[in-house]
């Protein structure tokens, strides 16, 4: 019975902290998702004292005394914010991607902090960007308060998206706001490096083709959740970026996928350093689900 999988309904919601600026916004947004899912807060922290590998901090390497009073001081922040919740600490050993990750295969979303000069230093950093294509449950990635916007989805109109959708919809469901559904289409020869020669209206049609693949993959989310309104946006390649800048300015909530390749993903947390995306810090949080994660029911979840 011990050793028996939890279900997403009794996972609780995980909360990495490690001492950065952003750690208290990181432990008030996932307070706030424990207390709307009904979830208990599990607050942990890596201490990297016994880590054997590559350790690439410039600074000294906290205590363990260090790291235990670390989580005190969060948790009572938590229990400030959520007095009703069932709030937990864990001061873990080792590599934070690593074990980061071993976390979120007992969780129902983990969430962490992006790193804390995220203007001069747009990338979230080496543990997040691993959580990115490894986290075995949703990831929330905290980049600041989000605006009173849409929720923005990235969709690859593919089945296995089918998870990202559905908890893009439940997101927008409960937060009662709109969809803004996101599909880039790819333009032919794009993808060898090499200017692609397309007959006169050949963008036309592929693009046509790429809206009809986002329609299709959006219908059965409309029907299970009808009081969400929906906007289809079909972008190619090249405006992919200017996409992304624009959403994280505007939008609530940024959702996408997690695996091993996705370039939405990509540009979010490292590669938009060298481009537009990366001038100005990009606010609006980050939620990027695994393949095969259930929708929950939100029926009996509050809202914000």
């Amino acid at each position: 019975m011990g050793n028996e999988a939890p279900t997403p309904q009794s996972r609780a919601v995980v909360v990495g902290v490690d001492g950065s600026r952003s750690t208290p916004a990181t432990v008030d947004l996932a307070v706030a998702e424990a207390a709307r899912s009904g979830a208990s807060l599990l607050i942990v922290h890596v201490w990297p004292g016994r880590y054997r590998g590559v350790f690439r901090s410039r600074n000294l390497v906290p205590s363990r005394t260090d790291g235990s009073r670390l989580l005190e001081l969060m948790a009572r922040r938590a229990e400030l914010a959520g007095p009703s919740l069932s709030i937990s600490t864990e001061l873990l050993d080792g590599g934070a991607a690593t074990v980061l990750t071993g976390c979120s295969s007992r969780a129902l979303l983990l969430v962490v902090g992006h790193r804390d000069d995220p203007v001069t230093r747009p990338a979230w950093g080496s543990t997040a960007a691993y959580l990115a294509h490894h986290s075995e449950c949703p990831l929330l990635v905290n980049r600041g308060t989000g605006h009173n916007g849409p929720v923005v989805v990235a969709s690859s109109a593919q089945r296995s998206g089918t998870a990202t959708l559905g908890y893009a919809f439940a997101e927008a469901a409960l937060l009662g706001t709109r969809l803004v559904a996101v599909h880039m289409w790819a333009r032919p020869g794009a993808a060898y490096g090499s200017a692609p020669v397309i007959a006169k209206g050949g963008y036309a049609t592929e693009r046509r083709e790429a809206e009809a693949r986002l329609a299709e993959a959006l219908s059965d989310w409309s029907e299970r959740f009808p009081e969400v309104a929906v906007e289809r946006l079909v972008v190619s390649d090249l405006d992919l970026a200017c996409t992304i800048d624009r959403a994280s300015r505007r939008g609530r909530l940024l959702v996408t996928g997690i695996g091993r390749h996705g370039r939405f993903a990509e540009l979010l947390y490292g590669s938009a350093g060298a481009g537009p995306v990366g001038l100005r810090p990009a606010t609006c949080p980050v939620a990027l689900v695994p393949a095969g994660w259930p929708v929950l029911d939100v029926a009996h979840l509050g809202t914000h």
